[in-house]
């Protein structure tokens, strides 16, 4: 079966944009407020720079509630406060508004995890010069575990893309709504496997462009 490019070419272009918008928009929104909540938590835990035991608490439940939660159950959960964010529960701001929160609490657990690897003699040393918690942050807890947090926003920009196909599910739009509403439910596989193909691609060279500023951030 051949590919209508004439009627769904145009729907096709639609769909990429939407993917893509999902995607950009979470990563930079959900990547910075990930990063933030997950430098809290590295810096309130025990021995910190920041030491609060009730903070971490109530920011290590959270995301330990959160994060689990497969994202076909969590957009539809959140949805009260979708619909009071964004003031709709269907479509792709309300899909993208749902993407954001759900990989904020994710990424902040990989930011966290990547943090902990840094040697504290490095840290305590830094606190010894009097640096304040803010410089610390700054200039030494990031750059130095920059080359594998470039990876874990590689591996984000991964799971970000299925979750957009999820959404697809939902009536988020991108290439997942197309796929199901012009592929599955007409039972067109050719539509479904450029949808798939499609996919691939974007995850290849997000993962290429990741490796390849991850060694470069090594490197330095």
């Amino acid at each position: 079966m051949s590919f209508d490019w004439d009627n769904l070419g145009p729907v096709l272009l639609t769909a990429i944009g939407q993917t893509l918008w999902m995607v950009v928009a979470t990563l930079l929104i959900g990547g910075f407020l990930g990063l933030v909540l997950g430098i809290l938590l590295y810096a309130t835990r025990r021995g910190g720079i920041l030491a609060n035991r009730f903070v971490f608490t109530v920011l290590n439940v959270l995301v330990n509630i959160i994060r689990p939660i497969p994202f076909i159950i969590f957009i539809t959960a959140i949805g009260p406060i979708t619909i009071g964010v964004v003031g709709t529960q269907l479509g792709t701001t309300a899909a993208t508004f749902a993407l954001i929160v759900a990989a904020t609490f994710g990424i902040s657990r990989i930011v966290e995890q990547n943090l902990v690897t840094i040697d504290p003699g490095v840290i305590e040393a830094a606190r010894a010069m009097g640096a304040s918690p803010l410089r610390i942050i700054v200039t030494l807890l990031v750059p130095e575990a920059l080359g594998p947090l470039i990876l874990g926003y590689t591996f984000v920009f991964v799971a970000v893309v299925d979750m957009t196909a999820v959404a697809g599910a939902v009536g988020g739009g991108g290439l997942g709504d197309f796929a199901i509403a012009y592929g599955y439910q007409r039972f067109d596989w050719t539509v479904t496997a450029i949808a798939v193909a499609i996919i691939i691609v974007l995850v290849q060279a997000a993962q290429f462009a990741g490796n390849w500023l991850a060694r470069k951030a090594l490197r330095q």
